[in-house]
């Protein structure tokens, strides 16, 4: 699976009563990058993630991935693209209590087309493995510990193929050798499955071996170690 390129001309996020949330003039990214997003709490960190995905609408300006611009989309052709092309990792994980983590893993066939389901249950499978955890595994994923269940919805992310990766905080949960153990997997993925890999954290292991950092504060881009 192929990255995608991104670029950003103008981009304006508004929360309540017209308070800027994220402001970014211009930037790109190449496709395949693994670039780190880090600053402080309340930096904007999140909701540029965010409006990475089509998940905030955007005051004015774009959000070009391989050139199609999500901005401009309605929220039904959003979620389409998401389903599509965006694995999402949530700082809160977000998984069905309820279900296994292979159940979870494999969530979006529910919602893709019939044809394609087997695949999705597969790559949940072998990603779940690859992350070192049982893919036949049939209990519930709210018996699981914090650092596992992360690896479940790193899994789940990655269980449709996507082009782009999005992750929020996803080594907050896990012990230092697991999480470098993730942070250098997510790398990988970019580098040699070619995906583009946004990965916002604090962790400055994800830093090292990211290719590009950039840095928040007060919703704008304030430094960036472009190669």
């Amino acid at each position: 699976m192929p990255g995608a390129a991104l670029e950003i001309e103008g981009l304006s996020v508004r929360g309540a009563r017209g308070r800027a949330l994220l402001d970014v003039p211009r930037f790109a990214v190449a496709a395949g990058t693994a670039l780190a997003v880090r600053g402080p709490s309340g930096a904007g960190k999140s909701t540029f993630l965010h409006a990475l995905a089509g998940l905030v609408p955007a005051a004015a300006g774009a959000v070009r991935w391989d050139g199609e611009d999500i901005a401009a989309l309605p929220e039904p052709a959003r979620a389409a693209f998401r389903r599509r092309r965006v694995g999402f990792v949530f700082q809160e994980h977000l998984l069905f209590e309820e279900l296994s983590a292979p159940e979870n893993a494999a969530i979006a066939a529910l919602y893709g087309p019939r044809a394609g389901r087997d695949a999705v249950h597969g790559r949940g499978r072998d990603r779940l493995a690859e992350l070192g955890l049982d893919p036949g595994e049939t209990r519930r994923s709210d018996t699981y510990s914090g650092g596992e269940r992360q690896r479940i919805a790193v899994a789940r992310a990655l269980a449709t193929d996507p082009a782009i990766l999005l992750a929020d905080e996803p080594t907050a949960s896990l012990d230092r050798a697991n999480a470098d153990r993730l942070a250098d997997e997510l790398v990988r993925l970019a580098h040699e499955e070619g995906r583009t890999l946004v990965a916002v954290s604090h962790d400055p292991a994800l830093h090292a071996v990211a290719d590009r950092v950039i840095d928040l504060a007060d919703g704008r881009i304030t430094e960036d170690a472009a190669p």
